[in-house]
């Protein structure tokens, strides 16, 4: 074989002598069906003696492995294998560089479990299918730049499909010594049998679909993850959107959702684009405010998305999608478990939503190291048809125990420990008249840390009782940790409408643990409606019927 296996430079030339190397292996090793890349174990044909000569990964670990290996048809990406149960994100990163994903077409790369279950040695689905992939897709099969990747778009436009791997070196700039180091990347698949797909328990059949870009994109510029699930059509609810009118009147809504550690890379996600935005749509929110970014850029995404529609669902929604804009806080409102996050607020302009100006709210610092015990707030004021609205974005640290849900424990009590608004915060309250307050809080309405909202006369429209948090294990939640809370004036042209909305949230795009199906997020978004063609003499008028929440409670439409 020659060189060596995965990044363990210390295997010799000869893999029968075991004695020369650093690292100990295993006599039942077998090295000569490895196919070696740049130094890296190739995790779709190691077997499991070869996978324990990882770091960190023992018997069991291996064993899972090579069992979901087996179970999706091998590994696209090596990222793939954060998705096993006992590696995750931190075992991933240790082992990162010694590990690669090759083909497995080729019997001379199959691992001895893998041909016991795979005797045919057929490849199809592991790798990128060339009929389907997308420049983006493409690039990232090694050797292949940007130029040749769209080159073969453009053949595959004008010629159709390829019928084999072979038909790459009619592509300009692909010769045959290009196509042997990538042949083992690539596949090439026209059809698929149809099969069943089951979402946030939802069941269809779904008919042939080479892959996740012919049905949602359009565009060579998306990057699109080369791996993913083997189901891959997304199931949106059937409804219709709000008619915009309540008794007759206009109403807007407004919403808050707590992205849970919103990257730019999550943000690209195909499953979670597509529920934030058509979960959008469906409810027909005009304004939201969203917590746990952890990137500024991330949620331009969506609005791109919305604007743009290169997603089908969104694409091909039949209703007006709107305007959309974005704005995000120049410094940190909170904290995550990756790191430090913003907020920001994204609203349909076409829906007569503008902004007038958005500010961080600097909480005091209480301690001599510089941290903050107060959560740092966002506020805007935004125009609303007729009236101006003050909104407080606000995204509290809750320090319960994250196993509460997993232990099935209702940490719907004062268990829940969280942040404490400022005391500050009060003079701010105060000097604002249409005010609403949103986000996470990080505890139920009742919790004391909540006071200071209490003390302005602010009302939860979301009852402790309601739960805001998800996820596929516990789809009706066991938390109420979000919330929209207003002031007296503001309520109102409170409709009486307050939604906690749990349909359509899942996609089999995003990741479940070591399975696909997953949530956007850990929290649902809360919608409320208010009607909008109010003027401010109204709002003021002592006369003013008011919603009493004591009186309605929220109706669920969905």
């Amino acid at each position: 074989m020659g060189g060596s296996l995965g990044c363990h430079r210390s295997i010799p030339k000869d893999p029968t002598d075991f004695g020369c190397g650093k690292r100990k292996f295993s006599a039942a090793c077998n090295f000569s069906h490895i196919l070696v890349n740049q130094e890296r174990l190739n995790i779709n044909t190691a077997t499991e003696e070869e996978l324990m000569t990882l770091p960190g990964v023992n018997r069991t670990v291996a064993q899972n492995i090579v069992e979901y290996r087996d179970c999706i048809g091998g590994y696209k990406k090596v990222e793939d294998l954060a998705l096993v149960s006992g590696i995750g994100a931190t075992k991933l990163e240790a082992i990162k560089l010694e590990i690669c994903v090759s083909s497995r077409t080729s019997s001379s790369q199959h691992s001895p479990s893998s041909l016991r279950k795979d005797p045919d040695h057929q490849g199809c689905g592991t790798g990128i299918n060339i009929n389907s992939a997308t420049a983006a897709q493409l690039m990232s099969i090694r050797g292949v730049t940007e130029k040749i990747a769209k080159n073969v778009v453009a053949y595959r436009v004008e010629n159709g499909p390829f019928k084999s791997i072979e038909d790459l070196v009619r592509v300009n700039h692909i010769n045959s010594s290009l196509l042997d180091k990538i042949r083992f990347q690539v596949f090439v698949e026209r059809s698929r049998a149809p099969s069943t797909n089951t979402n946030g328990g939802l069941t269809c059949t779904t008919k042939s679909h080479p892959s996740p870009t012919s049905f949602s994109y359009r565009s060579d510029d998306l990057d699109l993850p080369p791996g993913g699930p083997t189901q891959i059509m997304s199931v949106r609810p059937s409804v219709e959107p709000p008619p915009g009118l309540r008794d007759g009147k206009p109403v807007v809504r407004v919403a808050t959702w707590s992205l849970q550690s919103c990257s730019c890379d999550k943000a690209n996600n195909p499953g979670v684009k597509e529920v934030l935005c058509m979960t959008l749509l469906e409810n027909d929110i005009k304004l939201l405010a969203v917590q746990d970014l952890l990137e500024r850029e991330a949620l331009d995404k969506f609005c791109v998305e919305l604007n743009q529609g290169t997603l089908a669902s969104v694409r091909k929604w039949k209703w007006p999608r709107g305007t959309w804009k974005s704005v995000v806080s120049e410094k940190p409102t909170g904290h995550s478990s990756k790191g430090v996050s913003y907020s920001g607020f994204l609203w349909d302009s076409s829906a007569g939503v503008d902004l007038k100006d958005a500010t961080v709210l600097e909480a005091p610092v209480v301690n001599g190291n510089g941290s903050q015990a107060y959560p740092v707030l966002y506020l805007a004021h935004f125009l609303v048809g007729s009236y101006e609205l003050t909104m407080v974005n606000v995204h509290m640290k809750a320090t319960a125990s994250s196993s509460a849900e997993s232990n099935g424990k209702n940490h719907n009590t004062d268990e829940v420990k969280c942040q404490r608004l400022s005391p500050s915060i009060q003079e701010t309250l105060k000097a604002e008249k249409e005010l609403v307050v949103l986000g996470d809080f990080g505890c139920p309405p009742q919790s004391s840390e909540l006071d200071v909202l209490r003390k302005e006369k602010l009302c939860a429209l979301v009852p402790s009782t309601q739960f805001t948090n998800i996820s596929t294990r516990s789809p009706q939640g066991n938390q109420c940790l979000d919330n929209i809370w207003v002031s007296r004036s503001f309520k109102k042209i409170f409709s009486g409408q307050c939604t906690v909305v749990r349909e359509g949230l899942t996609n089999p795009w995003i990741p479940d643990n070591w399975s696909w199906g997953g949530v956007a997020s850990d929290h649902c978004p809360v919608v409320a409606e208010f009607y909008a063609d109010v003027s401010p003499k109204e709002l003021s008028r002592p006369g003013t019927a008011a919603v009493d929440r004591r009186d309605i409670m929220p109706k669920h439409e969905r």
